[in-house]
């Protein structure tokens, strides 16, 4: 039965484990960020070689699932001599994963702007940098911040998988707590409402921000 006193007693111990998941989930977003841009940037490059590879990139990111990637970065990287702490492991791991998901959504984006905008500027003689930073991107990335929302939301609620890395995020903590107590109810309760109460919050952010956007 439910035990408010234990409740009480392990929500800071799980309220800890917030800001490692937390802070493993905004880095992990802020690589996806870039490096989906740059995988959007190199598809639409002109040598088709540069084009093909990041297409096969994309599709090979996609194509195999967030837990074999985080194993082979943990536990396969270590035998090229090369050994990442569980921490960075699962955001390098989080970053690559979901920036060949974004890399796609830049793309839509930037295929909605409309031909006349490139024309305009190569009519006001801009460099390639001021087309891409003063009229494409900021065109297109403005449809597009629902989407880039709703992937900072999945990739929050799939930080559990970086448990199997040793990585002692909020669910780990809560499995922990369980198997020392044989009390899993309260436990993965509270981790479950926690979950809830960030994502809930997170999704009213963004409507926010896109509400502001939309105005402008």
């Amino acid at each position: 039965m439910w035990s408010w006193p234990f409740a009480w007693q392990i929500a800071p111990e799980l309220l800890r484990a917030v800001q490692t998941t937390i802070a493993a989930t905004l880095a992990g977003f802020a690589l996806a960020l870039v490096g989906g841009l740059l995988l959007a940037f190199a598809r639409r490059a002109k040598p088709r070689g540069v084009s093909l590879a990041a297409a096969g990139v994309i599709e090979f990111v996609r194509s195999t699932p967030l837990l074999v990637q985080l194993y082979v970065l943990f536990y396969g990287l270590p035998s090229a001599g090369i050994s990442l702490p569980p921490f960075a492991a699962g955001v390098l791991g989080l970053g690559i994963h979901y920036s060949a998901y974004l890399a796609e959504v830049y793309r839509s984006g930037i295929e909605s702007v409309p031909r006349g905008q490139w024309e305009a500027a190569t009519a006001l003689n801009f460099s390639r940098r001021q087309t891409w930073t003063r009229i494409i991107l900021p065109q297109a990335i403005r449809p597009i911040i629902p989407v880039l929302g709703n992937y900072l939301i999945v990739m929050f609620k799939e930080t559990p998988v970086l448990s199997a890395i040793t990585l002692v995020e909020m669910l780990m903590t809560a499995k922990m707590i369980g198997s020392a107590s044989f009390r899993y109810l309260e436990a993965f309760t509270l981790a479950g409402m926690l979950f809830f109460l960030l994502s809930y919050a997170s999704s009213l952010l963004i409507r926010r921000l896109e509400s502001k956007l939309t105005q402008r």
